[in-house]
């Protein structure tokens, strides 16, 4: 695997294969030295466009972690304030040699047009409303954890499936790993495409109450240029994702941040049968295992290093 663009690259082995060697690495950040030499002498290039604090913050850690040397660059302060281009910050950048170049921007498809400029391995970290596949990836691997597989799993994704990268990458995995999906939402909040997804669509929650899994997207307000509901406490009546809505032993799911009171009640956010912090927690160890992947374990022929997960 050369590259990680979208949630389509992923096949059913390469998911559970990724999320294994994620686990292994979880076994060694319960040691006192959590470093691993897998990618020692490599660069990582995280290239952020849009603010984040979780995605940026664990693929830092993650490069870290394996040893990998991490030059971050963010679109404040830099020359694109001076009007450059995408490509030229990136061929600029690419004087440094980057071994993997990972980004977040506002354009969709902007990911694979980086792959045509550079030599490096790219990582798609969310592109504009297109997809968001390492944040799929990091919520297959916090379901599996917990339930330990997902076919047959009826799992809702409510709220601003529009605007959402998130939700295009997550259908797409959980559906690859056997899940039974439906999203929900207003009709103003859902893509005019929705039916190519393959997954069931409703306009309100009536039946969430059969869910295993409920998934809550952000109302992504900073994507929004004209009005898509009356109001945030309109939308909160029909669409919050709380327990009164939900069956009693459904897991409730965010990719962050929250919008308490807005798309998930605060009881919900903190109960035991919510997800999100440990969806944090694995988001270091599936992009280890993400870069891993990239820069080690698809060197035909190479030997795993001491301390890297086979």
């Amino acid at each position: 695997m050369k590259h990680l663009l979208t949630a389509q690259d992923l096949a059913r082995q390469d998911i559970e294969r990724i999320c294994d060697r994620a686990a292994a690495f979880a076994e060694t950040q319960e040691r006192d030295v959590k470093k691993l030499p897998a990618l020692r002498n490599r660069t990582v290039l995280n290239l952020f466009y849009e603010a984040s604090t979780r995605t940026r913050g664990s693929f830092e850690l993650a490069a870290k972690r394996l040893s990998a040397d991490v030059v971050n660059f963010t679109a404040s302060g830099s020359s694109t304030e001076k009007g450059e281009s995408l490509k030229d910050t990136v061929l600029t950048l690419s004087a440094h040699q980057p071994d993997a170049i990972v980004i977040r921007c506002p354009w969709a498809g902007a990911p694979a047009l980086l792959a045509d400029w550079t030599d490096a391995a790219i990582v798609n970290a969310g592109d504009g409303k297109h997809e968001h596949p390492t944040q799929a990836l990091l919520d297959v691997y916090t379901l599996r954890r917990r339930l330990g597989a997902l076919d047959g799993l009826n799992v809702w994704i409510v709220g601003d499936v529009l605007h959402s990268r998130v939700a295009r990458s997550n259908v797409r995995l959980f559906q690859e790993m056997g899940a039974n999906v439906t999203l929900a939402g207003p009709p103003t909040l859902m893509p005019r495409d929705i039916g190519v997804t393959g997954a069931a669509v409703s306009y309100s929650l009536d039946g969430v109450g059969e869910a295993d899994v409920v998934y809550a997207l952000r109302m992504q307000n900073e994507r929004m240029q004209e009005a898509y509901v009356p109001s945030l406490r309109e939308y909160s009546w029909f669409f919050q994702v709380d327990s009164r809505r939900i069956a009693p032993g459904a897991l409730i799911m965010h990719p962050g941040p929250v919008n308490r009171g807005v798309e998930i009640s605060a009881e919900a956010t903190d109960s035991e049968r919510s997800l999100i912090l440990d969806q944090v927690e694995a988001g270091v160890v599936v992009r280890m295992a993400v870069l891993y992947e990239l820069l080690a374990a698809s060197r035909a022929g190479s030997p795993v290093r001491e301390g890297a997960p086979a």
